[in-house]
């Protein structure tokens, strides 16, 4: 709910994700609700064959790349993340559902993280050295950076709150409790009173996020919208 709306739940914690196919269940989930009514379905889904029915998928992942924009590397990212899915299909993820859930989690992230630079990056030949550098196999202009050239402490106390902000409370706090409670008596008062505490701070918390983020959008430089460049 929001300024007196309610809206439909559009992403939900998308990169505590363990695979592909969890993260696009999770993340823009109107975009890909519409991707399956509109796209996947009408082209058959999953009642084809096999071979067509992996066809349709990276398909309507090319189509999500173009709807983003009209440039070549949105339909490399959307090439990535239709490849992915298809693999998990064909028996990636019973691999990765054998897998050490830390390892799981690593390899979504990975997907994803090398995914959006392509998305990002209009250039190819710079996307692809942008990866490499990643990879800690080269450097930028020949030059190497630390971490703090790229993360000054202003940033870094922002990306530490969006990482604590990602964090889904709401769910961890009840599991958490019912471990605690084996060991720390009167546990369930605690998390009472937590969840009481986080009932009245998670607003302020928000409001605050909001006039923050009003602050830095005003004194920063202009950027243009992403989707008037298609």
């Amino acid at each position: 709910r929001m300024f007196g709306f309610t809206f439909l739940e559009n992403f939900n914690y998308p990169y505590i994700s363990r695979s592909i196919r969890e993260f696009w269940r999770r993340w823009h989930i109107s975009l890909s609700t519409w991707l399956r009514d509109y796209l996947y379905i009408p082209l058959g889904g999953s009642r084809v064959s096999t071979s067509r029915m992996y066809l349709n998928l990276w398909t309507v992942f090319l189509l999500c790349g173009l709807w983003h924009g009209a440039s070549w590397n949105f339909v490399i990212w959307g090439a990535i993340h239709g490849m992915f899915l298809v693999l998990e299909r064909i028996g990636l993820e019973k691999i990765l559902n054998r897998l050490w859930l830390p390892f799981r989690h690593a390899y979504m992230l990975l997907v994803v993280v090398v995914a959006w630079v392509f998305f990002r990056i209009e250039s190819l030949p710079e996307a692809l050295n942008y990866v490499r550098v990643m990879a800690g196999l080269g450097s930028v202009n020949g030059t190497e950076h630390s971490l703090s050239a790229f993360l000054p402490r202003e940033k870094m106390y922002i990306f530490l709150a969006a990482a604590a902000a990602s964090i889904p409370l709401k769910q961890v706090l009840p599991l958490l409790k019912d471990r605690i409670a084996l060991f720390v008596p009167g546990a369930d008062r605690l998390y009472r009173i937590t969840a009481t505490g986080f009932t009245v701070v998670e607003p302020a918390l928000l409001i605050g996020m909001l006039v923050f983020s009003i602050m830095l959008i005003a004194v920063g430089t202009y950027n243009p919208f992403i989707y008037f460049r298609f």
